[in-house]
């Protein structure tokens, strides 16, 4: 499949230079086909039977095998859940953090991750790694680690800046419990969960599934505790609610999920094509050289795939205008930055549209 047959699928390029994956990845042809055939398998099978059930645990089956193979992990220590958010609580609330337990995260977090911290119990204390140089993470994340600290939280690739963390090293170097928020690394980069202990994944961003899609890795799920049972939660269950907890990481999975959306994400995998990762850093790339010309950028060069770049005007106005005129980017509250999305689906003519937006 060529480049210009792959950003044929996805009906949304032909109105718009489409770079906010970084929220929600575009929607292809054989995604939006899967689902609709799904819905329309649903309906006649009436959702009840049981050659419909089986098929649903097929499903089900094969979306966890696939995610699971993008990040280099095992089916069986994969969870499904609705997002990253999702993954997060559970981890959080399954490590039974206390009053005088410690967790190290940074200042360039997602409120998905921080807000489980926030509630945890524990103190959380907070590394500046906000657009300083990568070289100068490891070591701002250690000085904060003491004998108190239970958990190091923190992204892969941070939603403001695209600047990568150096997860792998901070689990070697602490040992320590390491949760891992995914949402701006799986399916825009390689990735493999490696050593880290606990890895959250977002279907609806850069894996181009529909919405609220996620799954949550861990190394060990007797790791934690079932702190939120769903109906998959249990092998058996007895008259007060006892229950026997399923095998492995299945015992997380967070509830229901429509089988239309599973569709569509089985079909979204399938359409990430093999030089994916390759075009997609190559064309961050571009886009990061081509807005330094007139532009303060933040973060710096062979990071991920988010470029972050200080516009004249307001950022939630010039975020508008760009949305008026074509192009689908996102401003950043607090920051002052606008954040344009680079997916293996993005062309030169998409970033030439974005300057060429800004400046008018």
């Amino acid at each position: 499949m060529t480049h210009e047959e792959a950003r044929g699928l996805f009906p949304v390029l032909e109105r718009y230079a489409y770079l906010n994956a970084g929220t929600l990845g575009p929607l292809a042809r054989p995604t939006l086909d899967a689902m609709d055939e799904r819905a329309r398998y649903d309906q006649e099978q009436g959702r009840g039977g049981r050659a419909w059930f089986e098929s649903m645990l097929e499903l089900r089956t094969r979306v966890r095998q696939k995610v699971a193979s993008l990040i280099s992990a095992a089916p069986e220590s994969l969870a499904l859940t609705s997002s990253t958010t999702d993954g997060c609580n559970i981890v959080v609330a399954g490590l039974g953090l206390r009053p005088g337990d410690e967790v190290v995260t940074t200042n360039s977090e997602h409120p998905g991750l921080l807000l489980p911290l926030a509630v945890s119990g524990a103190t959380v204390r907070v590394a500046d790694v906000a657009n300083r140089p990568v070289a100068e993470a490891g070591e701002r994340i250690m000085s904060l680690v003491g004998p108190k600290t239970k958990l190091l939280a923190l992204s892969h690739v941070l939603w403001t800046t695209g600047q990568v963390m150096p997860v792998q090293q901070l689990k070697r170097e602490t040992r320590l419990p390491v949760l891992v928020d995914g949402a701006q690394s799986v399916g825009a980069m390689p990735v493999d969960v490696g050593e880290a202990d606990y890895y959250t994944v977002s279907g609806q961003k850069w894996l181009c599934g529909p919405e609220p899609l996620g799954a949550l890795y861990m190394r060990d799920p007797e790791s934690l505790r079932v702190a939120f049972p769903s109906y998959w939660a249990q092998a058996g269950i007895e008259p007060d609610g006892t229950f026997v907890p399923r095998d492995n990481a299945e015992r997380f999975d967070t509830g229901w999920i429509a089988t239309p959306m599973l569709a569509g994400w089985e079909a979204a995998l399938d359409v990430r094509p093999d030089w994916s990762f390759e075009r997609a850093a190559e064309i961050t790339e571009h886009c990061r050289r081509t807005l330094a010309g007139s532009f303060e950028v933040a973060g710096e060069p062979g990071q991920g795939t988010l470029v972050s770049f200080v516009p004249r005007g307001d950022p939630a106005e010039t975020a508008a205008e760009l949305y008026a005129s074509g192009v689908v980017v996102r401003d950043l509250p607090g920051t002052g930055w606008v954040r344009a999305s680079c997916g293996w689906w993005t062309n030169e003519d998409d970033i030439e549209r974005l300057v060429v937006g800004i400046r008018a």
